[in-house]
């Protein structure tokens, strides 16, 4: 039987599939119980009768899923660019000034802080290690910026700090799950995600939700930190390059013009429209619009992404790398998303998992080098959109998926060669900035050495509670229902961080 052949004997076999009751009725994921109770709950869609024939009633936001909406209260924000330092800073050599603690450099930790915790690398008893920065207070709100960001110390009045955020994630991969999807589990939706998906995109040119990484590598959580989850597909995050063309296969191959693709791409659309009749398959308007976004980002995205026609006096503002792959292109790049459109950037900086075993990722050497890489492109990102109206409308957020200790690192029960901090959730930095944040804040107090919350201890769910309440939602009412039950980004904790809103 030759391959032709084949095909149309496949062709027949499943038109013939289709039409047999008994191989519908044995497909059926409950059998003959979930026909019944299908048709308790009029099954997936909502159905008209029409001389009794189902008919499918489809919403606007079914056919353009990407259609912008109102959020259902007053909005502070209408965009957000978020910063991820993939690996956690050591927020003792950054924001949390901790003079006692350099007293201590050296001496053997408390065995109080060792009883009953857990611990990624550290064993026995380890020694307290000083901050390895110099601090001082800066502008108006007087609050404390090492020497590793001369640049931030100067803008430092925009942002408001969390100084006790709190996770109970340990290890790098459950944690960034849980601070971008708010479940250390793979399956949920990413944060960008349930914004796209309850907002849309303003640009429909553009996909709604953008993700850009910098460092030469994703985050250890790989792809899932920009997942749709359960959501459909049309919500995940779009990969875009800052070197190279930005999205892979964005030009049309040789011999082949605009118009034949866009004939190509209506024919594969009818196909898709014709199973969708015969299926009713949501993912299925999820590809047709994939198929239409891909052609419209052909012409908008080239653009967009092109940092060579930014002026001279910018580039050298966010300190750019034309044609290389580097935080301070991404910073540039996440500002003009932003100004076309673009709902939620998220950018993924790799390279900050600060042990002391190497150079690299000791918290006096390699931490300063990675300082310095992203201290000017984010204050320039600040200053820039304040600039063009935008911050007032774009919230911005930093921060990371735990902090360190500061207790140094003893691998093993050893000491390491470089000076370096372990992973730590009790209490760590993060900062927002733009519509809605109160300028100059900072709320949140660790303890003497910064080992503990003392007050203001926050959540990764109050973190979120927190951007979706700027974005205009209350999360406990923004919902999906999966597998029975209603399901949300904050799960079922979360509380709105009133102490940094203006």
């Amino acid at each position: 039987m030759n391959s032709l052949d084949r095909l149309i004997e496949e062709k027949l076999q499943r038109e013939l599939q289709a039409k047999t009751r008994r191989h519908f009725i044995k497909d059926c994921v409950a059998g003959m119980g979930g026909l019944a109770l299908g048709s308790l709950f009029m099954s997936c869609n909502s159905f008209l009768g029409n001389n009794d024939k189902a008919r499918i009633t489809l919403t606007e936001r079914d056919i353009n899923p990407l259609a912008s909406m109102a959020p259902p209260f007053p909005a502070k924000v209408k965009s957000v660019i978020y910063l991820h330092m993939a690996g956690a800073p050591s927020q003792l050599e950054m924001f949390d000034y901790k003079p006692t603690l350099h007293k201590l450099n050296n001496q053997a930790c408390p065995q109080s802080l060792l009883e009953g915790r857990k611990f990624a690398f550290i064993r026995g008893v380890p020694k307290l290690l000083g901050p390895q920065a110099e601090f001082k207070q800066h502008g108006e709100s007087g609050n404390w910026v090492s020497n590793f960001l001369p640049h931030f110390s100067k803008v430092v009045d925009e942002v408001a700090f969390l100084k006790a955020v709190n996770t109970d994630q340990f290890n790098h991969g459950p944690a960034q799950l849980f601070m971008h999807t708010g479940s250390p589990r793979l399956g949920r939706p990413s944060i960008g995600s349930w914004v796209t998906y309850g907002l849309g995109s303003e640009n429909q040119n553009l996909p709604g939700f953008v993700v850009l990484t910098s460092g030469g590598k994703t985050p250890d959580a790989g792809k899932s930190v920009w997942g749709s989850g359960f959501l459909p597909s049309v919500y995940q995050g779009v990969q875009c390059r800052s070197k190279g063309d930005p999205v892979l296969y964005i030009d049309d191959p040789k011999g082949i013009t605009r118009n034949l693709k866009k004939s190509t791409i209506d024919a594969i659309n009818n196909i898709n429209k014709k199973e969708f009749n015969e299926y009713s398959d949501p993912e299925i308007l999820a590809r047709i619009n994939q198929y239409e976004m891909a052609y419209r980002m052909q012409t908008a995205v080239p653009e967009v992404m092109n940092i060579n026609n930014e002026p001279e006096h910018m580039k050298e503002m966010y300190g750019v790398q034309p044609g290389k792959e580097s935080f301070a292109n991404n910073c540039l790049l996440a500002r003009k998303l932003v100004e076309d459109g673009v709902r939620f950037v998220q950018l993924f900086d790799w390279g900050w998992d600060s042990h002391g075993d190497s150079h690299s990722n000791a918290v006096d050497l390699g931490l300063r080098n990675k300082c310095t890489e992203i201290d000017r492109p984010i204050s320039a990102l600040l200053l820039d959109l304040k600039q063009r109206g935008l911050l007032e409308e774009t919230l911005v957020i930093w921060g990371s998926e735990f902090g360190r200790t500061p207790m140094q690192e003893n691998r093993e029960g050893k000491e390491m060669a470089f000076k370096g901090r372990d992973h730590h959730g009790d209490a760590f930095t993060m900062w927002m900035a733009g519509g809605g944040i109160k300028k100059g804040a900072s709320w949140g107090l660790t303890d003497e050495i910064g080992f503990s919350a003392l007050e203001g201890q926050v959540s990764v769910h109050d973190v979120h509670a927190t951007m979706m309440h700027l974005l205009g939602f209350d999360h406990e009412q923004f919902t999906f229902d999966f597998q029975g039950r209603p399901f949300r980004l904050t799960d079922v904790e979360g509380h709105v961080i009133h102490e940094i809103l203006a």
